[in-house]
């Protein structure tokens, strides 16, 4: 099994896990599937379509708190996109709803990863912006588009369990992907590796989500 396919089992198996348990907290990094499962195998356990279901629209209480960072003033004062509405679907959804992550929210599309992240739970998702992704050229992100594995593969460095504050943005987290991230700084000065945090702690229903500058590439 190659590095892709261990990131797309990461994947799955970590949020399908999640929507199942309901899990809070950090909690540990999905563990490497065996080298002899097959793909059609880690399939059947993401949730389909017509099986999952949205969660709560009420936010954990651990997310409590408004929006931070100087690219929180993109985001709408009242209806589809303002935080408070945000707060009322999940992460999936959410992607959808903001401006400024609607090549994002078409990336996770491409994937077929809307319906899983919209059944997990209580999950952090640093979401690259459209200038994010604008940063990558256009050959090397078409060849990234065409291929699901890839795409899952960096889609999984980009989440991690349990809903994080700016009070928990320090330190080492591990991705769903199983490699690092480095968080630093405080407040609207946070990083994420090397790309800054433009707006963060913003609260869905199943998910708190940090807008950065780049897209994230693992190490």
């Amino acid at each position: 099994m190659n590095t892709r396919l261990l990131a797309l089992a990461a994947l799955t198996a970590a949020l399908s896990m999640s929507a199942a348990c309901g899990s809070q907290g950090g909690g540990n990094p999905a563990a490497p599937v065996a080298a002899n499962e097959t793909a059609t195998d880690m399939a059947s356990e993401t949730p389909s379509a017509e099986a999952s279901e949205s969660p709560s629209a009420t936010p954990s209480p651990s997310v409590a708190g408004s929006p931070v960072g100087a690219g929180c003033s993109s985001l709408p004062a009242s209806g589809k996109g303002s935080p408070a509405e945000l707060a009322k679907v999940p992460v999936g959804t959410a992607l959808s709803d903001i401006p400024s992550l609607s090549t994002l929210a078409r990336v996770v599309k491409k994937a077929g990863l809307a319906e899983t992240l919209n059944s997990a739970q209580d999950i952090t998702v640093f979401a690259p912006t459209n200038d994010a992704f604008s940063k990558i050229p256009k050959n090397q992100l078409d060849q990234l588009m065409s291929n699901r594995k890839s795409l899952r593969g960096l889609l999984a460095y980009h989440v991690v369990k349990g809903r994080k504050a700016p009070a928990d943005m320090h330190g080492e987290l591990t991705s769903l992907e199983g490699r690092k991230l480095t968080v630093s700084g405080s407040d609207s000065s946070l990083k994420v590796n090397d790309a800054a945090v433009t707006c963060g702690n913003i609260a869905t229903s199943n998910a708190t989500v940090y807008q950065v500058d780049k897209v994230l590439m693992p190490r």
